[in-house]
């Protein structure tokens, strides 16, 4: 893909995922978002962490700061044990105002991203991919988020909700 158009095809799914995210999470309340499926995995709350905490790391690729406390991010890592104790639970309200700060700075940053930048070699690479660029990590942690946003929509369910999106 060419590293010009990289930019505004991140842009465009991330206005997406905004949407989605807000949409699966109307409604609900924290301690609704504590329910764990009842096959096993992570509660809604856990999720929206996970994304948040992935949003983290989208910011850094940026240049922006976090958006969430990095001590608190690091609860949601993956591989991070399921939630249970409500104390450890984020406020979706808090949650939801991370979210939108996040988005913001996210649109900026991706404004601001050259050609070059895009085409630079990724500090990291999920996939241990040799080749990785700064726009290809992009592409794959939107993918990562849409994934996320889109359990939200069944664990929305799992909390005793209707789907969010018809």
């Amino acid at each position: 893909m060419d590293p010009a158009t990289v930019g505004q095809s991140l842009a465009i799914q991330f206005a997406y995922s905004d949407w989605t995210f807000r949409t699966n999470l109307e409604g609900l309340s924290t301690a609704e978002s504590l329910q764990p499926p009842a096959t096993g995995g992570n509660c809604l709350n856990w999720v929206v962490g996970h994304v948040l905490a992935a949003r983290n790391h989208i910011l850094a690729l940026l240049g922006e700061p976090p958006a969430l406390a990095p001590a608190v991010a690091q609860r949601f890592e993956r591989g991070s044990e399921p939630l249970r104790d409500p104390a450890a639970a984020l406020d979706l309200d808090e949650a939801r105002a991370v979210f939108r700060d996040a988005q913001e700075r996210i649109l900026a940053g991706l404004q601001r991203l050259t050609p070059e930048q895009l085409a630079a070699a990724a500090p990291f690479s999920p996939g241990n991919r040799p080749d990785e660029t700064v726009g290809s990590l992009l592409l794959g942690m939107v993918w990562h988020e849409a994934y996320h946003v889109g359990q939200l929509g069944v664990l929305r369910r799992v909390a005793g909700h209707p789907g969010g999106i018809a």
